[in-house]
């Protein structure tokens, strides 16, 4: 006896020009239209079978569709049965009707064949009660005897009848809890699929359950992967999100369609977080600090250029395509994910009710009571935290123009007489020299401080004996890992230039530099040595460079190492065959940036004769006898020992140069940029850089003897740390008409 489940009967429809499917039979006989079988003799075919087919209760794909709403669970378009099967859309379930049993005391042919038989036809076939639907839980429950039905009535098994989702009815109008209408276009395409994976229905279940679990694991992982390397650790990951909880919380109230709307807001908003933390990763393991979403997407020009350099045009190419499709995977599929995931809370309300219950009181409660996992609190308000700061950098940065411009205006020497400026070392060649990435560490850390410690002895008794003395102390970098020339504006500016755009307002106005005072006095010419400029730097003109030397008019023929484009002691010997050994020239100020101690620090160069540098030729063998820089990055000990080398190698050319060059005149001021990035500065926060000043005439150095700074190349450890765009004005203080007058301040 099947349970009927409708008191009345459907209206009728007009018959569609449909052939039936052979396997539509029911007890009363064959529609008058049929086409009589030419093979055995059939059972009787059930009348109405094409009748149901053609209903406005079908979808394209042929799933049959009710108009009775369900109470509570939504009608979810492509979600597959929780038990394995395809729902009411698998093909065979649909183009199969049950043999419907009429109730007791009714004749059961005309019962078959009256106009109520496509009702019961539909609810016995689906096998799901209406009863079982208004149990407000989405359909998933089915009573025994609709069970007992939709396996008996043809032959139909069990699992080729309701979807668990809502019974494997679809209204045109949603679900009466938000199940969305899924039109018949779109229906039908997910009929097919769902047909297939009908006659599979233990691959359709681990699909089913497989993407959930997918869509899960993406989702909290977005919501607890850190935006630093040095926290991906599992710890990171055993933790509540705060975030999520209020989330499903949020989701579980909405009604039907601001609920999806917002599922597909959030998973893309989780999408865009995700990225940012990545993108922080980039940033806080070569320049220690998050991106900034106002100020640094200039960086991104230079980050294709350095990996163009060091790992060729191909490897940039690659790793461009590579980033976007990366990025448009993670906000699509972090979209999608958080979507069918809010489909599940919905369709499973009770359980995703008091599971969030639960995590909220647990959530709470860690807060309260401290509680930690590898000292990594387990309550979790990352997402939140990282949005909020960047909400206040994002405020900061658009109000920084403003805050630098009145920085900017005020110049202690604007209005000083040029025959004033920098008297105390006219007649002398000052050579104001950078190197790449010379940071602290190199001399604080005891992985490479007793190597570095021997090159700066080495180095200071070889200038002694030479005839020169030397000062040294520490400056405080804006920046760490990259940027110099941030750090170089910051040194010739007097001003803290921490970010593009302070940059370029300063390129563009018309503050005096260091060097442009120089220029200004008409004492010196003014020089560049700037290998690591490959292209048109008009900023040079606002630096007060009268001549310029990049990386193509050095005389250079030979091969770059990685991103150096050409070695230090190359560079060197350039501006003495171009510049400096000139006879009867002017005196010169220089401003000298060396960078073979640049990133990725292989392969380096070492040291030759200084009479065999020629054209460059001779440092094509001397690159094949390098390291990989592929192979040096595998391990952080080693990229740490190259980095050791290649600022050895910096020190050797620079010292050694000024022992064979340099004269009486020669005055060289020479400094770190930046620290190195974080992989070899091992945890340091450290921004300070070493800074020396060089000269044989000891009037020069008798003018900054109330500095306090420490005798030879090293500085002490307690030597004098400034910030770094306070030098500019000391300097020329230190060296003006009235030496000593400014005495050394303390840092800000």
């Amino acid at each position: 006896m099947s349970h009927i489940t409708r008191s009345s009967q459907l209206p009728e429809q007009p018959e569609k020009e449909t052939e039936p499917h052979p396997d539509a039979r029911t007890a009363t006989g064959t529609p008058a239209d049929a086409e009589p079988e030419t093979g055995p003799a059939p059972g009787p075919a059930a009348p109405d079978a094409v009748a149901i087919a053609g209903t406005d209760d079908t979808e394209a794909d042929g799933s049959v569709r009710t108009d009775d709403a369900e109470a509570d669970g939504p009608a979810v378009a492509d979600d597959l049965d929780t038990d394995g099967t395809a729902g009411a859309g698998a093909v065979d379930s649909v183009k199969t009707v049950s043999t419907v049993e009429a109730p007791a005391g009714t004749d059961a042919a005309a019962g078959a064949a009256a106009s109520d038989a496509p009702a019961k036809a539909d609810a016995d076939t689906d096998g799901v009660s209406e009863t079982a639907h208004a149990d407000g839980d989405a359909g998933d429950d089915r009573s025994e005897k609709a069970d007992a039905d939709a396996a008996g009535g043809d032959g139909v098994p069990e699992r080729a009848g309701g979807d668990a989702d809502g019974g494997g009815g679809r209204s045109e109008k949603g679900d009466g809890d938000g199940g969305d209408g899924v039109s018949e276009k779109a229906a039908g395409g997910r009929g097919v699929l769902r047909g297939r994976l009908a006659k599979y229905p233990q691959v359709a279940r681990v699909v089913t359950v497989g993407t959930t679990v997918l869509a899960g694991a993406l989702v909290l992982f977005g919501l607890l992967v850190p935006n630093k390397l040095e926290r991906l650790e599992f710890g990171a990951f055993v933790r509540i999100p705060a975030e999520g909880v209020l989330l499903a919380a949020l989701l579980l109230a909405l009604p039907p369609k601001p609920r999806r709307i917002t599922s597909y807001v959030v998973g893309a908003l989780l999408g865009l977080v995700t990225i940012l933390k990545f993108v922080d990763m980039g940033f806080y393991s070569v320049m220690a600090r998050p991106f900034d979403l106002v100020l640094d997407w200039i960086l991104f020009e230079n980050a294709a250029d350095w990996v163009k350099e060091s790992f060729g045009r191909s490897g940039e190419i690659v790793a461009v395509i590579a980033v976007v499709v990366l990025v448009i995977a993670l906000l699509v599929l972090m979209t999608l994910a958080v979507a069918r995931l809010t489909d599940v809370m919905v369709r499973h309300r009770p359980v995703a009710t008091r599971t969030t219950l639960v995590l909220g009181t647990a959530w709470i409660t860690c807060v309260t009571l401290g509680v930690q996992f590898t000292d990594v609190p387990v309550a979790s308000q990352m997402n939140a935290t990282i949005v909020q700061n960047r909400v206040d950098q994002v405020q900061a940065s658009l109000h920084d123009g403003q805050i630098f411009a009145k920085q900017a205006s005020v110049d202690a020497f604007a209005d000083t007489p040029p025959d004033q400026l920098l008297t105390g070392l006219r007649g002398k060649d000052v050579l104001f020299t950078f190197i790449e990435s010379y940071g602290r560490t190199a001399i604080d850390d005891p992985a490479m401080s007793k190597e570095i410690d021997s090159v700066l002895s080495e180095g200071t008794s070889g200038l002694k004996s030479a005839g020169f003395s030397s000062r040294s102390a520490w400056l405080r970098s804006p920046v760490t890992g990259a940027g110099s020339w941030l750090a170089h504006s910051t040194f010739l500016s007097g001003l803290w230039i921490k970010n593009q755009q302070r940059y370029r307002s300063l390129t563009t106005s018309d503050r005096n530099t260091l060097t442009k005072y120089f220029q200004k006095t008409g004492a010196w010419d003014t020089v560049g040595i700037v290998p690591g400029v490959r292209r048109a730097w008009p900023e040079g003109k606002f630096f007060g460079l009268d001549r310029i030397y990049d990386s193509e008019h050095l005389g250079y023929n030979g091969p770059y190492f990685s991103w150096t484009p050409v070695p230090d002691q190359f560079s060197l010997g350039a501006f003495e065959r171009l510049e400096h050994g000139k006879k009867n020239r002017k005196p010169m100020m220089a401003e000298i940036i060396l960078a073979s101690s640049h990133n990725p620090w292989a392969p380096i160069a070492h040291m030759i004769d200084w009479n065999d540098l020629g054209d460059g030729s001779v440092y094509n063998q001397i690159k094949k006898e390098g390291k990989d820089p592929k192979e040096v990055w595998k391990n952080p000990e080693s990229v740490r020992r190259e980095y050791r080398n290649a600022i050895e190698y910096s020190l050797h050319s620079l010292t050694q140069y000024v022992e064979k060059y340099g004269d009486k005149n020669t005055v060289l001021v020479f400094l770190g940029d930046h620290q190195p990035v974080p992989t070899v500065t091992a945890g340091s926060t450290s921004r300070d850089v070493p800074v020396t000043i060089v000269a044989k005439d000891p009037k020069v150095l008798a003018r900054i003897s109330d500095w306090g700074w420490t005798d030879g190349l090293k500085p002490a450890k307690n030597a004098p740390e400034w910030r770094m765009d306070t030098f500019r004005d000391r300097f020329m203080t230190a060296y003006g008409p009235h030496p000593g007058t400014a005495a050394a301040t303390p840092t800000p």
